[in-house]
């Protein structure tokens, strides 16, 4: 899910066209970081939940699946004019704060929590590994995107390839979603 289109990996991309990969990285790191400390937090206190109620987890997937599909819908002419040459890219700290406000960064924490976080290990182990692979597999992923708008910079400018971009985006995420459920 690290990997899919959402608010994050579209600002990325979006930093990426606008000041290029270098200058993204306090971005990426605060976006990886930040994510795992958010990670971590919703699985230690879901892992006590899901321990008593099980079931739950089902239920979870369901609405995370629903809303994936929502941002999947609002992915489309998500990318606006990339010519302006204002602004900065976010800070280390403004990134890693993000990820309390990024919906799609809590149906990721709540996704690993009931999902993938291992609840017949010890609570304290689960929290620990599924923050730590959290950061782990994140920033790559995360990476990918900065990168990605770096290289597309002078293509974007292009309608018909603006909107493959845009579909391709949506269609990953429904398939992410597709992935979660069954």
């Amino acid at each position: 899910m690290f990997i899919t289109p959402g608010p994050n990996n579209a600002m990325l991309t979006i930093s990426g066209i606008k000041f290029g990969f270098r200058r993204s990285i306090p971005h990426i790191s605060g976006i990886a970081i930040g994510h795992a400390i958010q990670v971590s937090l919703v699985c230690l206190f879901l892992g006590y939940f899901l321990k008593e109620f099980p079931k739950f987890q089902l239920i979870l997937k369901w609405f995370c699946f629903i809303y994936l599909l929502y941002l999947a819908y609002r992915m489309i002419g998500s990318i606006k004019d990339h010519q302006k040459d204002t602004g900065r890219p976010l800070r280390f700290y403004e990134a890693s704060l993000f990820q309390w406000i990024n919906p799609k960064a809590w149906t990721i924490a709540i996704t690993v929590g009931s999902g993938f976080m291992p609840i017949e290990e010890k609570l304290w182990v689960a929290v620990l590994f599924t923050g730590l692979m959290s950061s782990i597999v994140s920033f790559p992923c995360i990476s990918l995107w900065a990168l990605f708008g770096t290289m597309i910079k002078k293509f974007v400018s292009n309608a018909k390839i603006k909107k493959i971009i845009e579909i391709t985006f949506a269609v990953l995420l429904v398939l992410t979603g597709l992935y979660l459920i069954f």
